[in-house]
Parts: structure tokens; C-alpha cells; sequence
């Protein structure tokens, strides 16, 4: 979709969400925004609306499903919406793997279903709409330095890549957004070097060109679109595993 007016955007209080709708705010443009944080949501909503842009905000959590169904039916006709909330920490010898797990699981898996499947709802009926997930490009293997975090993420990809086959016929586009390393709040608790790490208003122009283009897979910086290709394709399992072994904790 090429200039799309009315957008929703989770996650939207930090990180690439709040650049992404300092990216779209300008005169005509709607946006819905939510986040965890209500005082920076409200930063946000004052900054954009500076921009010249319509805003309205909530702090709806992702995990509530009827929540989330009755806000994002309520702001119906949406053009475009981006599922970007989520969260990652790392697991520590002292936590318990399965509440760890279902954390993580529930806002940066349920949290997209619960964002995407109204909005499909209702965008279908009209023949047209736009639906980005953000994943990861620690979302293409298992990673034994994050476990839940990679796995939610590959979960999320594998599910943006089936919906977007599966609704095309319809004249919905769904695209798979991977990024690398983004300045935000999650990166920051990172203990560990970053390679390639990038702003968030860089990403959120490379986010927004790409959605324009209606590209699959929105995978980068470059650099890391390039290394995932080569494990993938061309580094054989056993030598990937022994080089993910290595990876610091996330």
C-alpha cells in the first residue's frame, strides 16, 4: 500500500514503534497507537500530532484478546496495521523455564495473533489492507543464547509468511518485518557487542520503504540480511551449531 491513512501500530511507546509513527505522522494521516508506557505515549501522541497527524492512543495490553478485538474493530477502516509489540529477556540458572517461556510466548506470539486476526477481520471484507509482523533476524533458527525469544520470533515469520499466501486472493498484503540490532530499550539491557546496530529512525525508513514496495521479507541492516542468508544456505549444521553455541546471552 503506497500512502496509507489510517495506521495502527503496537508496541508503539519506545523502540521502532515510536519511530515508526514519528515516520508516518504528517497532515492526513490517522494514527493508533498503544503501548505499556502512557506518559511516554502521551509524549509521542503531542510529538506526531506536531506533525501535522491525527492521533490516538491506549495502552491496551496485547495479551487481552477481547481488549485488543473491541480497539482495533473500533478504529476500523484501518489501511495499514504493524504488530511490532514484544518483548526479550534472556534466562538466567535462577528462573523458571516454563513462566519464562509463556511470558515471552504471550505478548511476542499471542500478542501478534491477537493484533492480526481482527485486523484481517476487518480488512477482508473491504478487499484491502496491509498486516506487517516484526520478527527478528534472530527469528530464522533456534538460538541456545535466547531460546524463547528466537523461537517466538520464528514462529511469528512462519506465520507472516503463510498468511500472506493464504490471504493474497483477497487483496490483503501481509509482510514479514526482520530486524537486527535497533537502538531501543531492549537493546540497551544488551551486556554484550552489537554488530551493525543501527538507529531507529533508520529503521523505521527502511520499514516503511519496504512496506511501500509490499516486499515478503523486510530482513535488515544489510549486513545481517547477508549473514543469515550464508548460515542458512551455505554453512553446514554442525559448524552452526558449534558457532551458535557461542553466542552471548541475550
Amino acid at each position: 500500500m503506497k500512502n496509507p491513512k489510517s495506521i495502527l501500530i503496537t508496541g508503539a511507546s519506545s523502540g521502532i514503534g515510536a519511530a515508526l509513527a514519528h515516520e508516518y505522522a504528517e497532515p492526513g494521516i490517522i494514527l493508533h497507537l498503544s503501548g505499556r508506557n502512557k506518559g511516554r505515549m502521551e509524549t509521542i501522541k503531542a510529538d506526531c500530532k506536531t506533525s501535522g497527524a491525527t492521533v490516538h492512543i491506549d495502552t491496551i495490553d496485547v495479551r487481552d484478546e477481547v481488549s485488543m478485538s473491541a480497539w482495533i474493530l473500533s478504529c476500523h477502516p484501518l489501511d495499514l496495521v504493524i504488530a511490532n509489540a514484544g518483548i526479550s529477556s534472556s534466562l538466567s540458572n535462577s528462573d523458571n523455564i516454563s513462566v519464562h517461556t509463556k511470558n515471552i510466548f504471550d505478548i511476542n506470539v499471542i500478542g501478534v495473533f491477537n493484533t492480526v486476526h481482527p485486523a484481517i477481520k476487518c480488512m477482508k471484507p473491504r478487499g484491502k489492507g496491509q498486516i506487517a509482523v516484526v520478527a527478528s533476524v534472530a527469528g530464522f533458527r533456534g538460538l541456545p543464547s535466547a531460546p524463547a525469544y528466537s523461537t517466538s520470533k520464528v514462529a511469528v515469520k512462519a506465520y507472516g509468511e503463510a498468511l500472506r499466501g493464504l490471504y493474497c486472493k483477497d487483496g490483503l498484503e501481509i509482510n514479514v518485518i526482520s530486524p537486527g540490532f535497533v537502538k531501543s530499550r531492549i537493546t540497551e539491557k544488551n551486556k554484550f557487542k552489537m554488530p551493525f546496530l543501527i538507529e531507529a529512525d533508520q529503521a523505521a525508513k527502511i520499514i516503511r520503504s519496504g512496506l511501500e514496495k509490499n516486499n515478503p521479507h523486510i530482513i535488515f541492516p544489510w549486513q545481517m540480511h547477508v549473514i543469515t542468508f550464508i548460515a542458512q544456505r551455505l554453512v553446514p549444521d554442525f559448524i552452526l551449531e558449534y558457532l551458535l553455541k557461542k553466542l552471548p546471552q541475550k
